[in-house]
């Protein structure tokens, strides 16, 4: 025992001096461990914010991309509205002109559409002119251009007349523009059928009623029409007209209880705001009665030789 214990005894000492020495080391790489994550950690904190720097560096560089792709519309526009500013401050003082001289336009406008629809063009732009010169000397402001499609017209509802037949010849505009504005309800004269085929095309959506006074129910369609707001057009208008219309072209209605009726021969009808009349003739010249006259806005359809003109010449232009 006591060589054994002799041999085994410096052993002992020399394990406990390893492992005194392991400790320490050990210590020392538990604190190089931790400096090594710190210094990981820190790294990693580095490269995140260098990625998050190179996102934001690259945002950047797109918005200052975006903003140099604006700063040049930008550029091209201000350039074009250069030119604009002298295209407004011009339509401006053309508004103002039309401003000053509304009274005069509107009062010829007014005289043309109450009494000038059954002439011809000819005595139609004698008349206007007769006018403008003696609106000139009541010292009246007026357009020296006056027209009445540059007054009342809408060249919206203009050109959607044309597509739906209307002529394209200025007589023609004007007397749809006659329709549009009369109190009254439109007899054409119509010897050419242009007048019948714009409203039927034009009233083709709205449920158009097509009778003829010779029609043995054409009281009964015209009932409906007006109860429900319909349009109608009466063909073949002669001389004379049934006086069974008298209290419709003379819009002579009446309110019971807020609704509003008219009377059309024995019955009472509830009145539509919606319902609109348009009459034709084919007569080329009829003879009509002042007290026909005076309840109609009587215009004329009937081509002439300048109205054909002006219609050729506007189908070329269109081709």
């Amino acid at each position: 025992y006591d060589r054994v214990a002799k041999v085994v005894a410096p052993k002992r000492i020399r394990l406990k001096e390893a492992e005194a020495k392991l400790a320490v080391q050990m210590e020392q790489l538990n604190i190089k461990q931790s400096e090594l994550k710190a210094v990981e950690d820190r790294l990693q904190a580095l490269n995140d914010e260098f990625s998050a720097m190179n996102a934001k560096k690259e945002e950047l560089e797109k918005n200052i991309e975006i903003c140099s792709q604006k700063l040049v519309r930008a550029e091209k526009l201000i350039s074009g509205l250069g030119g604009e500013k002298n295209r407004w401050t011009e339509a401006a003082r053309l508004l103002g002109q039309k401003y000053i001289n509304l009274t005069g336009d509107v009062l010829l406008s007014s005289g043309t559409v109450a009494y000038l629809g059954a002439f011809t063009v000819d005595y139609r732009q004698k008349c206007q002119t007769q006018w403008h010169i003696l609106c000139k000397e009541k010292k009246v402001p007026c357009s020296n251009d006056f027209s009445l499609s540059n007054t009342l017209g809408e060249p919206v509802k203009i050109r959607a007349w044309q597509i739906a037949g209307l002529p394209v010849d200025f007589f023609s505009i004007d007397n749809g523009i006659i329709v549009s504005n009369s109190r009254r309800w439109a007899l054409m004269i119509d010897p050419q059928g242009q007048a019948n085929k714009w409203i039927k095309n034009m009233e083709k959506t709205n449920k158009l009623s097509v009778i003829k006074l010779s029609d043995s129910t054409y009281t009964r369609t015209l009932e409906n029409a007006i109860q429900f707001g319909y349009p109608v057009l009466i063909e073949n208008i002669g001389e004379e007209i049934d006086a069974v219309l008298e209290p419709l072209l003379l819009k002579q209605t009446f309110k019971q209880q807020g609704v509003e009726y008219i009377r059309l021969g024995e019955n009472i009808i509830e009145y539509s705001k919606d319902f609109r009349l348009y009459m034709t003739t084919r007569l080329r010249n009829p003879h009509y009665l002042p007290e026909v006259a005076v309840k109609v806005c009587l215009l004329n359809f009937m081509i002439t030789p300048l109205g054909l003109q002006d219609q050729l010449l506007g189908i070329v232009a269109a081709k």
